[in-house]
């Protein structure tokens, strides 16, 4: 284990060894090395270069966004099609597996005309909504199958406590899928941060760019600054650091629950 983590973590070894190089000495000493001299205004050009303060901000309310839409979407679904009686569930569960199997390059090309005639185009609001619908099929056929197994003794008494659809749902249903819906939210979170392609193509303006736009503008087609690019990918790694140590422990409780009765 031990092997497999040293492996696993080596690449952000590199990463972090050339985010703090001179030039000079990268390309004396390779990649490997260690720095001759810690060079700390590496990071801060690196950051003033590709105007971080707002990649981080758009990329942090987008993710945000994606996630409040994408676990609300599939839980409504999900309560509808394993909760409830809805007709041709089995079709239903079909096709938001499809969604999540086709690959988004054969959606590009649609969506780009869609949001030019919507006035969506270069907008974060419409790349959120889509990206979160996006993500809502994959919620969706998550949950389905959680609730698929629920119990129905629960639903049965609430109804007969006179309580409605809605009662249930956010008085029962929902406070008993916090584990699962937490997983939902990282998930989310981290995979909208990580989206490349959507925000290439329909986010074009410096303004409306996430982190992983912004890092790739320091890779030209002529020029190349390794030590720039360990730093601007030491940038985009550290916000996600972060997020997994602040919430490990609900991601652990969520991929858990119900593994011991």
């Amino acid at each position: 284990m031990s092997v497999v983590v040293l492996s696993f973590l080596s690449p952000f070894l590199i990463i972090l060894l050339n985010s703090f190089k001179t030039s000079d000495d990268y390309r004396a000493h390779g990649s490997l090395s260690w720095p001759a001299h810690w060079n700390w205004g590496v990071i801060e050009d690196v950051w003033q270069r590709t105007d971080f303060t707002q990649k981080l901000l758009n990329s942090v309310e987008t993710s945000l966004g994606v996630v409040v839409i994408a676990v609300a979407l599939a839980l409504f679904n999900a309560y509808a099609l394993g909760i409830g009686r809805v007709r041709w569930r089995t079709a239903f569960l079909v096709f938001f597996l499809g969604v999540n199997v086709l690959p988004q390059e054969g959606l590009v090309y649609p969506i780009y005309y869609m949001f030019k005639e919507l006035g969506l185009y270069d907008g974060k609001l419409g790349y959120t909504i889509l990206v979160g619908i996006t993500y809502s099929a994959f919620g969706t056929y998550l949950l389905s199958s959680v609730y698929s197994s629920f119990p129905r003794q629960l639903i049965e008494a609430a109804s007969l406590d006179g309580a409605g659809r809605w009662t249930i749902l956010w008085r029962i249903v929902l406070p008993m899928s916090w584990p699962t819906l937490s997983v939902m939210c990282v998930f989310f979170f981290v995979w909208s941060w990580n989206e490349f392609l959507y925000p290439l193509v329909l986010l074009i303006s410096n303004d409306n760019q996430t982190v992983p736009l912004g890092l790739a503008s320091m890779q030209g087609q002529y020029t190349s600054d390794p030590t720039a690019m360990g730093a601007a990918a030491l940038l985009g790694v550290v916000p996600m650091v972060v997020f997994f140590l602040l919430f490990q422990r609900t991601l652990t409780r969520g991929v858990t629950a119900g593994a011991v009765k």
